[in-house]
């Protein structure tokens, strides 16, 4: 049966929230789901809705003509040794680019991360995505395996990872030398540190990601721009130190909390979508970055 993403209590968004960060295991979360399963529903049905449909939801397809793209592999000394990464521009750009690193959620680099690089670069920069899961043979294909294999990667070293993607884009003749970061999730945390590591990162877009320790906040140079989602209580509950912190070290940051939208709003791949939401923040987004990376 088709299901309505207005027929699905709030409670059962919270469950695969719970579930997609490891904090539910499978098991726990099917049998807690099975609560939901009323009224014609069934668990199956209700674990197929919820998980990502990557077919049908490409903004920019692999092949656009519009791009350049290509799968690159860099050296990652401090963290995980050789890594492969998207790198995607427009075609025929006839000019050096803004660069930005575009960073995963918990399970590698999947086809929405993938598809998000694209759109990047379709926006003027050159983008990379890396893949923090390749010395562990790269994303498998699958999300809950995608999980599993990152929870067994040192977070330090997946840091260190996408520092060095930085560095790679730092390096390339087709960049114009200015680094900007967006991450989602796992990756929204990231790029926090990266803001708080990197003195020259010239933007730091996190979207619903874990903050960095207050005392680190005086390090940040870059720019920040925040997003968050309203419905999205357990990283949401960091933000107000995290703003304190900023303000008391006069940083420059704007931060959006988006109400009524869950955790992941930006993934179209999974009924947490938003749309509204989603293409607000990504507009916002690339109005930033090029601003900043010009």
């Amino acid at each position: 049966m088709s299901i309505r993403k207005e027929d699905v209590k709030q409670e059962v968004f919270d469950l695969y929230d719970d579930y997609a960060h490891s904090r539910l295991n499978r098991r726990d979360f099917m049998e807690k789901l099975s609560a939901y399963a009323v009224g014609g529903l069934t668990v199956p049905a209700l674990m197929s809705f919820l998980m990502p449909d990557y077919k049908n939801t490409l903004h920019v397809k692999a092949d656009d003509p519009r791009l350049k793209t290509e799968y690159v592999n860099y050296n990652s000394p401090k963290g995980g040794g050789t890594i492969k990464a998207l790198l995607a521009r427009p075609e025929n750009a006839g000019k050096k680019l803004g660069g930005v690193v575009v960073i995963h959620e918990n399970r590698g680099l999947n086809p929405y991360i993938e598809d998000v690089c694209r759109r990047t670069a379709l926006a003027g920069f050159i983008a990379i995505a890396p893949d923090a899961l390749t010395p562990l043979g790269g994303y498998p294909g699958n999300d809950d395996k995608g999980r599993e294999m990152q929870s067994k990667r040192d977070k330090n070293e997946m840091l260190e990872d996408f520092i060095a993607a930085y560095e790679y884009l730092k390096a390339s003749p087709e960049c114009n030398g200015k680094i900007g970061a967006v991450g989602f999730c796992f990756g929204g945390g990231i790029v926090n540190m990266m803001a708080v590591r990197i003195p020259d990162l010239a933007a730091a877009v996190p979207f619903y990601g874990t903050q960095p320790p207050a005392e680190l906040v005086p390090q940040i140079k870059a720019p920040l721009l925040i997003h968050y989602a309203g419905l999205d209580t357990h990283v949401n509950e960091g933000w107000p130190a995290y703003e304190a912190a900023l303000k008391a070290n006069n940083k420059e940051y704007t931060e959006y909390i988006y109400p009524n939208v869950n955790h992941g709003f930006h993934n179209d791949t999974t009924p947490r979508y938003d749309k509204a939401a989603a293409e607000l923040a990504w507009s916002r987004t690339i109005e930033f970055f090029t601003k900043k990376l010009s």
